[in-house]
């Protein structure tokens, strides 16, 4: 029988991404979509520092409907990967711009 190898770091990060999805879709009804209300409970609990330093009280919202690209008012699982896609982005744009003045 094979012995099946220990996930690598990428594979535990996929599964945590999948499961941390699964834990905010579905409260509303749809287990496979964040509603609005998910979708504001993942920012403040998962993302709280980034959603406290915002000034714009509307910025929730309208990243809402940017992420929402079928525009069904809910963010699918794709959709939810747009987000932390951007956001991995963002954070290793800004970690390399600082390497370069070190």
């Amino acid at each position: 029988m094979a012995k099946m190898s220990s996930p690598s770091e990428t594979e535990r990060c996929i599964e945590s991404l999948i499961a941390v999805f699964q834990r905010y879709a579905g409260k509303d009804g749809n287990s496979c979509k964040l509603s609005k209300t998910e979708f504001l409970t993942f920012m403040n609990t998962e993302l709280a520092a980034f959603t406290k330093n915002q000034k714009d009280p509307g910025v929730l919202d309208r990243m809402m409907k940017k992420l929402d690209v079928n525009c069904d008012g809910q963010l699918d699982f794709q959709e939810f990967l747009n987000l932390i896609g951007g956001l991995a982005v963002a954070c290793h744009d800004s970690f390399t711009t600082s390497r370069k003045y070190v």
